[in-house]
């Protein structure tokens, strides 16, 4: 198949450059721009990938500063305040996807799609590590008929610090957006002040202490199964691995409950876990889903839409790739 490039728009961040070695290694021949402010940076990273070239971006140009140069797919690893990326794709009739944005922030990419519902494909793609956490619920998800509460435990070790973008993005969504947007009882509200503290127990077994936090999961989970009852907790601590003496990981743990397909009370308590920290599961997502969206995966390429990640994600190739990048699912013990 020949494309035109994949525009990684802050693909020399340490998640754009991630994301880039994937889509290199899954797809060798498919070209990659490597776009951000500084084109000494983006050329630096695109020397060390075939095929791929570092270019400098303009977000307040119309074209980005690309001028009429084709290409097949925007990603966008920065916050984009201008949704700059996603008027460029539009404008071009190609797929977009941007990670970085929070529940509170979702209606400027929302209003560009409904304004031009039949451009190209649109991915909100600011699920937790894109797609791993719901991916990972919805598999579990299928051994129940019906699902009562989903409480995800989010556990980023305090020494994943990521880049520079990751850090100001988290420091937005934590701080300054304290409510976290919440479904208890079939109805969503806001959680603030002291019902925003949460505890949850890590891999290991160890009590967290958390605070509510909204990435879309929280909605589409609770649309894709029903669940009366969905939260997400974030936790910045020590990870499961690193107080067994080993090296800094990531951990989500997923607890589910509700009724098996007999109609009896089912527990659940699972973990999705990388060693090497938050970026390489938030890359895999991306990669996955740019793949889907230009039909890399020998499928036709995505239809014009508005998507999560994981209404493109296939699971048992999801998960085949996770193992492959050195992630582990677990079962845990229900407490």
């Amino acid at each position: 198949m020949s494309l035109a490039p994949i525009l990684l728009v802050g693909g020399s961040g340490i998640a754009g450059c991630c994301t880039a070695q994937y889509l290199r290694a899954a797809s060798p021949d498919v070209p990659l721009l490597i776009g951000g402010r500084n084109l000494a940076k983006a050329k630096e990273v695109a020397a060390e990938i075939e095929n791929a070239e570092g270019v400098a971006l303009d977000l307040a140009a119309d074209d980005l500063g690309l001028g009429e140069r084709p290409v097949s797919a925007v990603a966008v690893f920065p916050k984009d305040d201008r949704i700059a990326g996603l008027r460029f794709a539009q404008a071009r009739g190609v797929p977009h996807i941007s990670i970085s944005g929070g529940i509170t922030e979702i209606g400027p990419e929302v209003a560009a799609y409904i304004h031009k519902p039949d451009a190209a494909p649109v991915v909100l793609g600011a699920e937790w590590f894109v797609g791993a956490t719901t991916v990972s619920t919805l598999e579990f998800a299928k051994e129940f008929g019906r699902v009562h509460d989903i409480a995800i435990g989010a556990l980023l070790d305090e020494q994943d610090t990521g880049g520079p973008a990751t850090a100001v993005d988290l420091e937005r969504l934590t701080k300054t957006m304290p409510a976290a947007l919440t479904r208890r009882d079939g109805a969503y509200f806001w959680r603030v002040g002291d019902d925003a503290k949460a505890q949850f127990r890590a891999a290991d077994g160890t009590e967290m202490e958390a605070s509510a936090f909204t990435p879309y999961d929280v909605v589409g989970l609770a649309t894709a199964t029903g669940a009366p009852n969905v939260q997400f907790n974030l936790a910045i601590g020590v990870s499961s691995t690193r107080r067994r003496g080993e090296p800094m990981s990531t951990e989500i743990v997923i607890e589910l409950a509700g009724e098996d397909h007999a109609g009896q009370p089912l527990r659940t308590r699972h973990a999705v876990l990388h060693p090497k920290g938050a970026m390489p599961l938030t890359a895999l997502g991306v990669a996955m889903v740019l793949e889907r969206l230009v039909g890399l995966d020998n499928k036709p390429a995505t239809l014009p839409g508005l998507y999560f990640p994981y209404q493109l994600l296939e699971p048992a190739a999801y998960f085949a790739r996770l193992e492959k990048i050195g992630g582990t699912v677990m079962t845990l013990d229900v407490l």
